[in-house]
């Protein structure tokens, strides 16, 4: 019988299990009479329900009955005590019947129950309720009898309701799962029996399991009636009543088949994992052995074009997309099997590695193709732009070498030669590269295969092979006959260049000669200051000359040169233009002024020479050794000096007529200043010498008569000198003789 079943009269309380124990250990059974009628009927049945609830073992001790007579009538008591018989005559032994403190006669209840001893098979005894201790312990006794056992029905009843679904699910679950222990046992006997991956538990184990280790945990806490105060708490379900013996067998006995359930389950996942991966598998290999491998077979070419190969490219992206969904399926199943090889099946491992390797084979297989593909268009595209790139080279040298060269000078030939060279040098580098490329791309197909029927076969790229051999040779021949053109252009450039260097440099020849007629002009103009300084500035000048003579050769030179070159380049519209009548006519009006310049001198040198031969002979630092200078040579420097003085103010005439002057009308006053200086000087020694002359010989006639006159002075000097010394004699004597006489006196 279960709770539920007599839930409404459980609830009434008509009979309960209070949890306290007789002093013979005995379960205390409590009938709890009300004022109300009491249904003898739904008192056997709660009767034979809390009978069920004790095992054997406790049964076998005993009850002690508390019929709790006193808000009953005794008739009802008596028909009570009487049903205890037909309930449960063995079990009961001893019926405590609480009266009423003022009712019933004592004598006629006593002698009725002690009369009917025998036959009831149970002593029945009248006591009071606080008498009751007499027989039961107070810690025994709920608080309705005086004691302190706490007891709360309706948790008793929610409590029971709660074991009793434990049990019931447990009980069902455990037959559940026992049977699907078995069957997934007897599937494993027999492999070709199809397994039964739909027989699953009516009920969530877990849940049970929670249910069950929650209530076992209340079982162990002895709190099952759910008293939180004080005092002694007495559950009725406790191992005596097998509530927590049982329920730990029940959960032990579920946890086992539990855990068989769980690997059953875990075998279930296995092979229907291994089932689904089996039939991933097959789907990735077949399709990446069938149309995977078809379209990669249909694609082998490289293309012709830049644009060609991108289309190709683009293709081939499509194709790699496609097989990046399977391989996304291949990682994803890699995964699992190497999460089912890390779990330790024997069983399965054969099989998962046979899977794993063939899986790989086919990923591995195709992903090398579809790289090697990548490779060859990724070469042919780079081919193919180097080619363009080439092409495109070539194109502008061949357009630099056919345009008609119209240089503007030599530094413009320089710069278009070099860019020239710069791009005959980015052609060969373009044209190596794209051989290095052209080979690599040559190796790529001569080691492409593609896998059909379960073996590689090599792809025919004859045709592809042969295009890349022919764009290498056709660039290689256009770029020999740019070569040879660039070296033709080369050798007409440098000649250019040397054409327009000779045309500067005789250009550069004519100013440096009409510098030196400038020079010449301007700057040599000194006559010198004596005959000497005369002579040297002579020598200058002639160096000077060499210096004209020698620029003029070499502008003459490069002229010739030049006319050479332009009949070699067939450059019928260059000559030498105006360069060689400019230096023509520079050379000679340099010629006119320097024939000027040495006659100046010459004559100059030939006026100094005359003007110091008598400023020197007539020098007066000569003394007597003076010179009397010829009449001839005064008249030279007079002459010559008027004859430069006129030549100094006459200007120089070239052959086209023009004049031009020698330094600035300063420089020139400056000169015949000088000149007449000199002249003015050697006319005034002139005067100077002829009245030295003239002062000479009255000099002479005045030195004779100063010299007579001394003589006779000197005569006249000498007699007087004479007499005096013979006055002086006679005058010495007359004193000699006279101190004679003075001492003989």
């Amino acid at each position: 019988m279960e709770a539920t079943n007599i839930l409404p009269i459980l609830k009434k309380r008509l009979a309960f299990l209070s949890g306290g124990k007789d002093r013979r250990s005995g379960l205390i059974l409590t009938i709890p009479l009300c004022t109300e009628q009491t249904s003898m009927e739904e008192l056997s049945s709660t009767l034979d329900y809390l009978l069920g609830i004790p095992s054997d073992k406790c049964k076998a001790r005993g009850f002690t009955v508390i019929v709790d007579g006193r808000r009953s009538q005794w008739n009802i008591v008596k028909t009570v005590v009487l049903m205890l018989q037909n309930v449960i005559p063995a079990e009961v032994s001893l019926v405590c019947v609480v009266k009423p403190d003022e009712f019933w006669d004592k004598k006629v209840t006593h002698f009725c129950f002690w009369k009917e001893k025998d036959r009831l098979g149970f002593e029945v005894i009248l006591v009071s309720a606080n008498k009751l201790t007499r027989y039961i312990e107070p810690c025994q006794l709920t608080d309705e009898f005086g004691g302190s056992l706490v007891y709360d029905h309706m948790d008793w009843v929610n409590k029971r309701l709660v074991f009793e679904k434990f049990t019931k699910e447990s009980t069902s679950l455990l037959d559940e799962l026992v049977v699907i222990n078995e069957s997934e046992k007897s599937n494993q006997l027999d492999k070709e029996r199809p397994p039964d991956c739909n027989f699953l538990p009516s009920v969530d184990p877990e849940t049970v399991l929670q249910t069950g280790h929650e209530l076992l945990s209340e079982l162990q806490q002895r709190r099952f009636n759910g008293s939180e105060g004080g005092g002694v708490a007495w559950s009725p379900m406790d191992d005596e009543l097998l509530a927590q013996p049982q329920v730990m067998k029940l959960l032990d006995s579920l946890r086992e088949q539990y855990t068989k359930y769980q690997e059953v389950c875990r075998q279930r996942s296995k092979r229907s994992q291994l089932e689904e991966i089996q039939t991933k598998v097959m789907q990735v290999v077949n399709w990446l052995e069938g149309p995977g491998t078809e379209q990669l077979r249909t694609q082998w070419g490289i293309g012709d074009s830049i644009r060609a190969s991108q289309a190709l490219q683009q293709k081939h992206e499509e194709i790699e997309s496609q097989h990046s969904e399977w391989f996304a399926v291949y990682v994803e199943l890699n995964q699992q099997i190497a999460a089912l090889l890390s779990a330790g099946d024997e069983e399965a491992l054969v099989e998962l590695k046979g899977l794993q390797q063939q899986l790989s084979d086919v990923c591995y297989r195709q992903a090398s193709q579809l790289e090697s593909r990548q490779n060859v268009l990724q070469s042919a595209h780079e081919f193919h732009g180097t080619a363009q790139d080439l092409s495109q080279q070539l194109d502008g040298l061949l357009g630099m070498l056919c345009a008609d060269m119209a240089p503007a000078d030599g530094a413009a030939i320089q710069q278009t030669l070099k860019h020239l060279e710069e791009k005959l040098k980015s052609v060969e580098g373009a044209l190596a590269g794209l051989r290095e490329k052209g080979q690599v791309l040559t190796d790529q197909m001569s080691n492409q295969t593609t896998w059909s029927y379960g073996k590689d076969v090599p792809i025919e790229n004859k045709e592809n092979i042969d295009h890349i051999q022919g764009v290498m040779e056709d660039m290689q021949l256009r770029k020999q006959r740019c070569e040879d053109m660039v070296d033709v252009r080369r050798l007409k450039m440098l000649q250019m260049v040397q054409l327009f260097k000779c045309e500067e440099d005789a250009s550069q020849a004519v100013e440096w000669l009409g510098e030196l007629l400038d020079a010449l002009l301007k700057t040599h103009i000194r006559l010198g200051d004596d005959a000497q300084d005369t002579k040297v500035l002579l020598e200058k000048h002639k160096k000077f000359v060499d210096v004209a003579q020698s620029t003029y050769d070499y502008g003459r030179q490069l002229l010739q040169a030049t006319v050479v070159l332009c009949q070699s380049l067939r450059c019928t519209t260059r000559s030498s233009g105006d360069t060689l009548p400019r230096l023509n006519r520079v050379w000679k009006q340099f010629s006119v002024t320097s024939e000027e310049r040495v006659h100046r001198l010459e004559m100059a040198c030939s006026f100094h020479t005359a003007a110091e031969k008598v400023l020197v002979q007539a020098s007066p630092e000569q003394g007597d050794l003076r010179v009397e200078v010829e009449q001839e040579t005064y008249e030279e420097v007079e002459t010559v000096g008027k004859a430069l003085l006129d030549r100094l103010t006459v200007p120089v005439i070239f052959p086209d007529g023009s004049e031009q002057y020698f330094g600035s009308p300063g420089d020139m006053a400056s000169s015949a200043v000088h000149i007449r200086d000199k002249m003015k000087l050697v006319e005034d020694r002139k005067l100077t010498l002829h009245e030295e002359d003239e002062d000479f010989e009255q000099l002479q006639y005045d030195q004779i008569h100063d010299q007579d006159e001394e003589l006779q002075d000197d005569e006249d000097l000498q007699d007087d000198q004479e007499l005096q010394e013979v006055d002086k004699e006679l005058q010495d004597g007359e004193e000699l003789e006279l101190e004679t006489n003075t001492q003989k006196s």
